[in-house]
């Protein structure tokens, strides 16, 4: 289990760990019902923090946030000296978390994406893990909620009795998300994004070689080039360039910190 701490990318934090230990911090937060948002950034995600200091301190105010690309882990690398033999790749991750709370009989409740993703992926999770227990699941509005709206989203997944949530509602939103409901749910909240279509099996992987290699990012925009052109042609080439001043010293990215007026979106 490996736990080497928070360090800086452009001034988001993000937790130099294995699966291992997200996957024992997640569960214990399920087992207690405390609460515990966590979330898997690549390049993108790291960018929305670093292109907005409102959701920086949102993303520096989550419990976990997990080296999800490549990239990201080789900048703890080069930047923190932080060796890590692996990222913590959220579609991996959920499956593994999903194993752990099956084993000690917890639930999880399914947020976000489109019904028909969600029931698929709450049947594969069961082929995978039989004895899974999914309390509940619901889809993204893809709309503001109003605050009527929050609260009864709110009291339907303490209703459920679920010990945990399966986010997928896409960055930077899912990681607003989980900040603005961490102290309203009280449970771990695991924003992983694209993972709910992978496993739903409406979107395809990237083979492993091109995940080692850290071209997912590539294989992703031969998929949905329309979407993700901008993305990719404009905030790779950015990322870099500031992970090259922040390694040799001529920008210093000190971590901006919640102070508990960020603007909250209240999207679902």
């Amino acid at each position: 289990m490996i736990n080497k701490g928070k360090h800086s990318i452009l001034g988001i934090n993000v937790n130099a760990v294995d699966y291992e230990f997200a996957v024992d911090t997640i569960t214990t937060a399920a087992k207690n019902k405390t609460a515990c948002a966590v979330s898997a950034l690549a390049v993108h995600g790291v960018m929305t923090g670093f292109l907005d200091r409102v959701h920086a301190r949102r993303l520096n105010g989550l419990d976990l946030v997990v080296p999800d690309g490549q990239p990201v882990r080789w900048a703890l690398s080069w930047l923190h000296d932080q060796q890590l033999n692996d990222r913590v790749y959220g579609p991996n991750l959920t499956l593994k978390v999903a194993e752990s709370l099956t084993k000690e009989g917890l639930s999880i409740y399914l947020y976000g994406s489109r019904k028909e993703t969600l029931e698929q992926f709450a049947e594969n999770l069961g082929k995978m893990y039989s004895g899974l227990k999914i309390a509940g699941m619901e889809a993204s509005k893809f709309r503001r909620l109003s605050e009527t709206e929050r609260m009864e989203l709110v009291k339907r997944i303490k209703d459920s009795g679920a010990n945990a949530v399966f986010l997928g509602l896409g960055c930077p939103r899912q990681e607003t998300w989980a900040y603005e409901y961490r102290d309203l749910l009280n449970i771990p909240i695991l924003a992983v994004g694209a993972a709910f279509d992978f496993h739903a099996g409406t979107l395809p992987q990237a083979p492993k070689w091109m995940q080692d290699a850290g071209l997912e990012w590539f294989f992703r925009l031969t998929q949905e080039p329309k979407r993700l052109w901008q993305r990719y042609a404009i905030l790779n080439p950015l990322y870099l360039w500031h992970i090259f001043q922040q390694y040799v010293g001529l920008k210093k990215f000190d971590p901006t910190m919640p102070d508990g007026k960020e603007e909250i979106e209240s999207y679902g």
